[in-house]
């Protein structure tokens, strides 16, 4: 099959197109025909050698995609055929990858394998982080920044689609703007404005998701309300900083966060579990949508990379890898 490995930790130059074996699935795993894989922040981080891939995981980068099930383990319910998206271990740059059964989801209704690609990862992510772990419910002020990143425009849906106030920051105009089309209430440009005055003005935030860190973290919890929860899953700028942990105990705060991909398989199945569940039947009927920046062919790996470090996309970027599955 074709694949995109990484020949050495570096740039996105790394990526190169190669040959590897068809994977065979395990018990209780699937092998899926990928038509679509999403690019995703870890896979650059893999590339850079930041983010080791786990022990028992494909070194092929690719943590998402969509595509029908090729062929499935012992104790696997899915049928052959079935056209499905996925959260992948690591693999999903690749014509054919393995993934655990009970990650995998069926296609919303009415959508695309093109879209469905770019659903996994950001939405176990999203759902997870401010729903699971920081407990958003309706009436509350979310702030996400990188509101127009794969992250961000997931996060601004799904909040506002729950109830929340939303508030956002991004690095334009142009990109505010999409936020506040997406849902946010109010998007900040960290340009010009300081978005702890407008969310002090706002009387706090309730959740803030967070994957900027650095001198970010210190503002964050400036911009909390009492009981307020800072939920953080990157570090782009550093995971480091000076906090006043006084703060956090005069006004209840929480300070928590995770990363998706060293998770259990078992929680990572529960995750699917609440998707099915709670998320799937929105985007079924058009309430929530991947926003989709741009398409590369697998062999153009690279050029995705830059475009996504670029930080000039809006939404999702995706792999063409077979458009005709």
């Amino acid at each position: 099959m074709r694949a995109v490995e990484i020949t050495t930790a570096g740039g996105p130059e790394v990526l190169v197109e190669t040959t590897r074996d068809i994977p065979t699935p395990k018990a209780g795993e699937v092998v899926i025909k990928l038509a679509y894989a999403g690019i995703n922040r870890p896979d650059a981080l893999q590339r850079a050698g930041l983010y080791r891939a786990p022990a028992d995981a494909s070194d092929l980068p690719g943590l998402e995609g969509a595509g029908v099930v090729h062929a499935v383990g012992e104790g696997v319910d899915l049928a052959i055929g079935d056209r499905v998206c996925a959260l992948f271990p690591g693999g999903a740059y690749a014509e054919y990858a393995a993934t655990p059964a009970a990650h995998v989801l069926p296609i919303p209704d009415g959508m695309d394998l093109r879209a469905a690609a770019c659903l996994p990862e950001t939405f176990f992510t999203v759902w997870s982080n401010v729903f699971q772990r920081a407990g958003l419910v309706a009436d509350e002020v979310f702030l996400v920044h990188g509101g127009t990143s794969g992250i961000g425009t997931t996060a601004i849906q799904l909040a506002k689609t729950f109830g929340a106030r939303v508030f956002a920051t991004a690095g334009s105009d142009e990109k505010c703007a999409a936020c506040v089309e997406l849902g946010a209430e109010r998007a900040i440009n960290y340009h010009n404005e300081d978005f702890v005055e407008v969310l002090r003005e706002a009387g706090g935030a309730d959740v803030i998701l967070d994957m900027v860190g650095g001198d970010y973290i210190p503002r964050n919890i400036k911009s909390l309300a009492d009981d307020g929860r800072l939920v953080q899953i990157a570090f782009l700028t550093g995971p480091k900083a000076n906090v006043n942990f006084a703060q956090v105990m005069l006004r209840r705060l929480t300070i928590t966060g995770s990363t998706l991909r060293p998770q259990s398989d078992a929680a990572k199945a529960v995750i699917t579990d609440e998707l099915r569940t709670d998320v799937w039947p929105l985007i079924s009927r058009g309430d929530i949508a991947p926003i989709i920046d741009s398409e590369f062919d697998l062999s153009e790996a690279a050029a995705a990379h830059t475009r996504m470090e670029s930080n000039a996309h809006i939404g999702k970027i995706v792999l063409r890898i077979n458009a005709q599955v």
